[in-house]
């Protein structure tokens, strides 16, 4: 497993790949790896010759008032948590390098990174596709691999390589859960046990939510979305940010409910924010 700290190390390993034909996965995350990342890490082996990681908190998708400076590093973990997979490469660029003195150039994503998320984080999206956008210059892979988890992202990474030609395939994974339902997540280590309890009303809502639209009919939005808001706020821990059914290609919120949809929802569990969706098609 190389561990490359530089963009031109990176670079030049790449192209020595590329020039021997050999197909290189790319798994982009911030670290404090868990079961999720390495469900990306394993599909990213079955399909590549080469697997290469990015482990990188990425200051520009954060707001002034947000946790970049609490979101949990642990390279050493996280590098153990590694090695069994065989990894061939981790890339672990410093802030220096990616954002040199100097650097302005940065992505806008358009109204798509304005809602759900982009709504409350301002900002929030133009900064993961322009960290995106380097990775995958730099990285030069075949395929990049998401987690599902983060749904309003994935739509957003597709847009940016359709609109800017990256020849990559964009591979969208399921969400790993947690026994009771909660999607895991690096932020999910904020919660104490009492929060950790209450932050299972996320999926429980989903899950009313698919119900509702599958096993009972409903294509009233209104309808949907107030059964799983009550339900969210039975939880006293819990204030919900948003809660939205969308279309799954384009996040546009759809007047009558006609499958397949994303449910997705922003709930705050205590001080911890935490995000999930649930595309809803039937079978």
């Amino acid at each position: 497993m190389r561990l490359i700290h530089t963009i031109k190390d990176m670079q030049a390993l790449s192209r020595m790949l590329g020039a021997g034909k050999k197909t290189i996965g790319l798994v982009p995350t911030m670290g404090a790896l868990h079961e999720g990342h390495l469900s990306l890490v394993r599909r990213s082996k079955d399909e590549n010759d080469i697997t290469v990681l990015s482990i990188f908190v990425n200051p520009t998708q954060f707001g002034p008032a947000e946790d970049f400076k609490q979101y949990p590093r642990n390279v050493e973990g996280d590098l153990a948590k590694l090695s069994p997979y065989n990894v061939d490469a981790v890339f672990l660029p410093g802030a220096e390098d990616m954002y040199p003195e100097g650097f302005s150039t940065s992505v806008n994503i358009g109204g798509i990174g304005e809602i759900l998320c982009g709504a409350s984080r301002p900002g929030h999206f133009n900064g993961v596709a322009t960290v995106v956008a380097k990775l995958f210059n730099i990285v030069m892979p075949h395929r990049a691999y998401f987690g599902q988890k983060d749904f309003q992202q994935t739509v957003v990474i597709k847009k940016l390589a359709e609109d800017l030609s990256f020849d990559i395939n964009i591979i969208v994974c399921p969400t790993v859960r947690e026994p009771d339902g909660l999607a895991m997540s690096s932020r999910n280590g904020y919660l104490n046990i009492e929060e950790r309890n209450g932050a299972a009303v996320l999926y429980k809502a989903l899950k009313l939510g698919e119900d509702l639209i599958l096993s009972k009919g409903m294509s009233d939005v209104s309808y949907v979305k107030s059964e799983m808001k009550n339900l969210i706020n039975a939880e006293p821990l819990a204030r919900i940010d948003y809660a939205e059914i969308v279309n799954v290609r384009n996040l546009e919120t759809v007047e009558k409910i006609e499958t397949p949809v994303a449910i997705c929802i922003a709930v705050k569990v205590g001080r911890t924010r935490l995000i999930d969706n649930m595309i809803v098609e039937k079978k």
